[in-house]
């Protein structure tokens, strides 16, 4: 291999690495500045980790949109995506049922289905996400938002407040470097995996939805994983629920809002291909309201086969 390809591989990784560290330490700042504020650990839970898990994506997307890789905007979204529904609950699932929420199965798992119906009839509608649209998917962010914060201040953890980890100075640094790693790491993903696309021949939409999504669901992967570990099983669905809302709808809304996002017609099958998994894991909680090993191996192999199929195509 080519030693400058080598050498864009190193810098992909390197962004991974500072797109991750960028977020943890986003979160741990942010976190501890919401303590400081008296703000309730539930409404910390539902807001600001749940941006810092959607942090990778965000900063790739934007980036990819203020330079003009629309492809790999949209395509890293929607192989997120999929990588949550299909690979992150599929391999939890493999290693341990996954017991549903009432309040996922009933309320955020139909947002999700629905919000990814409206963002594939914006696509359809003109082969692009408008301004006007992904404004629309921002609104929408913050009315949802709006509602979880309302529910989670009557519940019976709406007065818990975390005691702070850190002062108010290490706060404010941890808060500022994580958005620079963040920064940097979002440039060099973009740059380093659009210069492999051109090397290797391939496209910007297949790097998109391969290597830039796998790399930037790893926080989601891990985070699912370590609740597995820790026994809390529920807290894998909800985390790739909530993490797949704010791909579409601050990740995509503020990657269009700030530039139109053309598509081309081939990416057809990648937007359906997203519907359907989703409605299936819809589907799946429905039916037994928990996911097993059965749905594990269904999942997991829906992925390679569309791994498979969209390196074929490519």
């Amino acid at each position: 291999m080519d030693a400058s390809i080598i050498l864009q591989f190193v810098l992909l990784i390197v962004g991974f690495v500072f797109l991750i560290k960028g977020s943890d330490f986003f979160v741990d700042g942010a976190s501890s500045v919401a303590s400081l504020l008296k703000i309730p650990t539930i409404i910390v839970g539902l807001t600001i980790v749940a941006f810092g898990t959607s942090a990778p994506e965000a900063a790739v997307s934007i980036t990819s949109s203020l330079t003009g890789s629309n492809a790999m905007a949209v395509s890293n979204v929607i192989g997120s995506n999929l990588f949550n529904i299909l690979m992150v609950i599929g391999i939890s699932a493999l290693l341990g049922d996954l017991l549903m929420e009432k309040s996922v199965l009933n309320k955020d798992l139909p947002f999700l289905v629905g919000i990814t119906l409206l963002l594939a009839i914006f696509i359809f509608m003109g082969w692009n996400i408008a301004n006007i649209e992904g404004i629309i998917l921002l609104l929408i962010l913050i009315c949802y938002i709006f509602y979880l914060v309302k529910n989670a201040r009557k519940s019976k953890d709406a007065n818990m407040v975390e005691k702070a980890k850190l002062t108010p100075l290490k706060s404010a640094i941890f808060i500022i470097v994580g958005l620079a790693g963040i920064v940097v790491g979002g440039d060099l993903v973009v740059n380093s995996a659009s210069n492999i696309a051109i090397a290797l021949g391939m496209s910007e939409t297949l790097v998109g939805l391969t290597i830039v999504a796998i790399g930037t669901s790893l926080p989601e992967l891990v985070t699912s994983l370590t609740a597995l570990k820790k026994g809390e099983n529920q807290l894998v669905i909800g985390n790739v629920i909530g993490s797949n809302i704010f791909n579409i709808l601050f990740v995509l809304g503020a990657s269009s809002a700030i530039s139109q996002i053309p598509l081309d017609p081939s990416m057809m099958t990648d937007v359906l291909f997203m519907v359907g998994v989703t409605i299936l894991c819809f589907i799946f909680g429905k039916t037994q309201e928990k996911y097993d090993k059965k749905e594990g191996i269904i999942l997991v192999s829906l992925f390679v086969i569309y791994m498979a199929f969209a390196i074929l195509r490519n």
